[in-house]
């Protein structure tokens, strides 16, 4: 992916008072870091929001701040959902020659025997995974071959995902990231009939004929 800046100048305005900035256009920001103390900054909200919308979680950017280059990742993104927009962005300075811990998203690729011929239901455990290594060498998504899962049963386990020899991964070896299971099968519910309920439709009927044969006795008794 092509090398990401995003242009950005300090901020000293903090609180309540940012909706101020908002309005004008800007983005409100905040980069910090192990090795950097926090800085709040100032970005172009359209320009920040359609760089930020085409990276993933784990896509080193740059920012520069009056001149100063910050390589950083995007911790955390505020969203006004109803209007769609930013409200705000936590950026992790990085250290380029020092290893990280991140997490990865999970691209399934390939096509699975089980669920073509079995038609089997995909499950997936896991949609990312956890990675150690240098921030150039963080991949922007880890891609899990599934074309292995031949039969209902089959899966990939974190020790079967290919990655780089630069990149290790910490989960567990053995965790499941994808398995394929048996699809649902819905059974058909037969309603039984309550005991009793037949007999009461059963004795429903002598008790119209006895009723029915009191009333022509008493029709015979009247015409004598």
């Amino acid at each position: 992916m092509e090398k990401v800046v995003l242009k950005a100048e300090k901020r000293e305005v903090v609180g309540k008072q940012v909706k101020a900035l908002r309005r004008e256009g800007k983005l409100p920001a905040v980069i910090y870091g192990r090795h950097t103390e926090p800085i709040n900054v100032l970005l172009d909200a359209h320009t920040a929001s359609l760089a930020l919308g085409k990276i993933t979680s784990s896509s080193i950017l740059t920012i520069d701040v009056n001149g100063t280059e910050y390589a950083a990742l995007v911790r955390e993104k505020q969203r006004d959902y109803i209007k769609n927009r930013l409200l705000h962005v936590d950026f992790l300075a990085v250290s380029l020659d020092e290893k990280l811990r991140a997490t990865v998203s999970v691209q399934f690729i390939g096509v699975s025997l089980a669920v073509k011929d079995f038609n089997a239901v995909m499950i997936h455990n896991l949609e990312q995974l956890h990675v150690e290594c240098l921030p150039t060498d963080l991949p922007e998504r880890i891609d899990v071959d599934i074309s292995s899962m031949v039969k209902i049963g089959d899966g990939v386990r974190v020790r079967d995902v290919q990655v780089s020899d630069k990149v290790r991964l910490l989960d567990d070896p053995d965790t499941m990231v994808v398995v394929a299971t048996m699809p649902k099968v819905e059974e058909e519910v037969v309603v039984a009939p309550v005991e009793g309920a037949v007999a009461a439709v059963a004795g429903a009927e002598p008790e119209i004929s006895v009723e029915r044969g009191k009333k022509e006795e008493e029709a015979d008794e009247k015409k004598k």
